[in-house]
């Protein structure tokens, strides 16, 4: 179902916290360099597995859901160990390998029986290997890494966070939900608040997910930077939503998980560090 309004007015971080969060430190920061992401190299060694479904993902199919089964490659399986991570596709006639972060979240520690498929959300853009992907059917056979690739987000570093703050674009909430639905919110008890922005809600991916989340303890912002007149919630884009609620933050307290649009990841950056938010305690999967 989609959302048709905004949800309820969401108090991000806890009263207890006693630093303001100001436009002006926002408007003061020096820009921090941030070097644009460097791809995982594509591996020597391939793996071929059957897509197990394509489905879109949005209303209006600029992005898909595509899983596949991955039950005769265990070794593949078992190097998904976090959220964020990449799995590398070479697809028949694409001029080039294309990685995508799984949307599926890491086995469990100690699980007795882990998933046999990896979900990923594939934004479909005409003429691209990617578009190649979401046209495929259940059965094709595709060639993928034969191990997943990067760190991703790196959780130990906010282990003692008490509120975390989550920020995601487009198609970069595929990584965010392999978070979500790991251990990481019910291991870290922490406040998670989650920005998420997109075009509109015909291009806002896992609504039907969002009651789950909630219930999880991750409260949903939903940021539409083009929506319809009917659109009740927040309006614009991520970080200039986030800096005119002026949160009240501790910074010692907080942890920040980014993943989508440069920009946004950048600004958001800025904000957080003109506050006092140690560069460390600011996550991404790169």
């Amino acid at each position: 179902m989609l959302l048709r309004s905004a949800p309820r007015r969401l108090h991000l971080l806890r009263p207890h916290h006693h630093r303001l969060l100001s436009a002006a430190a926002l408007a003061s920061a020096a820009p921090a360099p941030t070097a644009a992401p460097v791809p995982p190299q594509a591996p020597t060694e391939w793996a071929e597995a059957p897509v197990a479904s394509v489905r879109p993902a949005t209303a209006d199919a600029s992005l898909y859901h595509v899983s596949l089964d991955l039950s005769a490659h265990g070794g593949l399986l078992a190097s998904h160990a976090a959220a964020g991570q990449f799995l590398h596709f070479r697809l028949p006639s694409a001029p080039y390998p294309i990685f995508l972060a799984i949307a599926s979240p890491p086995p469990a520690p100690g699980s007795s029986s882990p998933a046999a498929a990896f979900d990923f959300l594939v934004k479909r853009l005409p003429g691209t290997p990617s578009a190649r992907l979401c046209d495929l059917r259940p059965g094709d056979l595709v060639h993928v890494g034969a191990s997943v690739v990067g760190r991703g987000f790196d959780v130990a570093r906010i282990a003692d966070a008490r509120d975390v703050l989550v920020f995601a674009t487009g198609s970069g909430i595929s990584p965010i939900r392999s978070l979500v639905e790991s251990s990481f919110v019910e291991d870290h008890k922490a406040g998670i608040s989650l920005f998420y922005g997109v075009r509109n809600l015909q291009r806002m991916a896992y609504q039907e997910r969002f009651n789950d989340w909630e219930t999880k303890g991750v409260k949903i912002i939903p940021v539409l930077s083009r929506p319809d007149s009917q659109w009740t919630g927040e309006r614009g884009y991520v970080q200039n939503v986030f800096s005119r609620m002026k949160n009240i933050v501790n910074p010692s307290s907080v942890g920040a998980i980014l993943c989508g649009h440069k920009q946004m990841t950048e600004e958001i950056t800025r904000v957080l560090v003109a506050d006092g938010l140690s560069k460390d305690r600011i996550l991404t999967n790169f």
